[in-house]
Formats: C-alpha cells, structure tokens, sequence
C-alpha cells in the first residue's frame, strides 16, 4: 500500500510539470511567429525542415545613389505538405546575419542596416514570416499569403511562388516579395516622413528573392505535444 501511494503521489507532481512544459513551448512559438500557419489539420501533414545552408532571402534597396543588394540568411523553419500540396509553414530569419552582395558583414553599409535607423536587429533579432494560406494561380504557380514580422510588427503579405518537389521528397521554391519598409517602422531618409532630402531619399520598397530548401528525411506525421517545431 505504501509503494502505491507513493506512485500516486510522483505522478501527482510530476503531471503539472510535464503538462506546463508543453504549454511554455507553444507559449514560446507563439512570441516568435506573432501568427500560426495553419489551425485546422486532419493528421495527414508533413512537416519538411528548411535547409538552412541552401536557403536563403536576396534583398535588393534603392536610392537615388544607386541600388544595393544582398543576403539574409534563415535560421530555421518549416513547411507543411499534404497530398503534395503546400498549406502552411514558417520562416525565422536572423537578422544579425545581414549581407551585402560580397557577402561582408561588417562595413557601413551592413552596420547601418543593423542599425535603429533601420532594423535595430540587437533589439529586434528575428523576423518570421508565417504563412496562412496558398492558392493555385495561372502557369502552375502558387500564391502564398501570410503574416510578415519585422521589428515586432505585424502585418499580412502575399506574393507569388514556384514549388517542386523532386526525387528523395526534396522540395524547392521561390518566391518575390516586395513591401513597403515604412510599414514596419523602418522610416530611414523616406520621402514619406521627411522633407528636403534631395539626393539622399531612399526607396520605400524593399524587394525579397526567397530561395527554400525544404528535406523530407526530417519530417513527422502528426504534431508532437507542446508544438511541433523541433530543430
């Protein structure tokens, strides 16, 4: 009777901890994507893990100087198959790995970027975009639609992508974004905000070229408790 009780009395205490982990991981996906992917599953997803060493984004800014471009890189993330069709996933990427076209890091360029005058990235680390729903469009190709965040900002985005899926289960898309930087606070020398600039103002459009690698080897069925983000 005694070791019964005991038993009882573990699994009393260990129950809220395992059942309160679970509910600080899906506490802690939410304040990273600011928006889910997809709410409604029947069990039948596949969930494929971005390569980060092969995917990537390609941004491109302008000015009346001239036109800068370069990289950023994903530092991890997901998309959602079934039946072969793409119906969610997420994206984080790692703002402190801004690159220009030569790949540096550390120049005035790159540091201004990261600096408050644009992305404040050492306040503001991680930008996610999370899609919310895919449609079919002309040609083949999709229509993403989905929420961007950036500098804790949130707002929604669509633009349209190429998906295929190759032998192995290996899946690759592109996509073509363009926004306004203003609407995520990035306000730096805009002809919007600021008057008199001349030769100084810079383009309020920021296009993304968005290159993913997504590998099948890595995906699971169903959703685990807690979240099924697992990197």
């Amino acid at each position: 009777m005694n070791n019964k009780l005991s038993i009882t009395f573990l699994i009393l205490i260990l129950a809220p901890l395992f059942f309160g982990c679970g509910g600080t991981v899906k506490e802690k996906n939410k304040n990273n994507s600011s928006a889910s992917s997809i709410s409604l599953h029947d069990g039948n997803e596949k969930y494929f893990m971005i390569d980060t060493k092969q995917s990537y984004l390609e941004w491109k800014g302008s000015s009346v100087e001239g036109v800068h471009t370069g990289y950023v890189y994903i530092s991890k993330g997901e998309l959602i198959m079934q039946n072969d069709q793409l119906i969610g996933g997420t994206v984080e990427l790692n703002m402190n790995k801004i690159e220009d076209d030569n790949h540096g890091r550390d120049n005035n360029l790159i540091n201004h970027l990261k600096s408050p005058d644009f992305f404040d990235v050492k306040k503001y680390p991680i930008s996610t975009i999370a899609i919310t729903k895919v449609e079919s469009i002309k040609g083949g190709n999709i229509k993403v639609t989905g929420n961007l965040t950036i500098k804790g900002i949130t707002h929604p985005v669509s633009f349209p992508a190429q998906m295929n899926i190759e032998k192995g289960g290996i899946i690759k898309a592109n996509g073509r974004l363009v926004i306004d930087r203003t609407l995520w606070d990035v306000r730096y020398n805009s002809g919007k905000f600021y008057d008199k600039l001349a030769d100084k103002t810079i383009s309020d459009s920021i296009e993304f070229n968005i290159k993913i690698v997504a590998l099948s080897s890595f995906y699971y069925t169903s959703p685990l408790p807690g979240g099924h983000n697992i990197y």
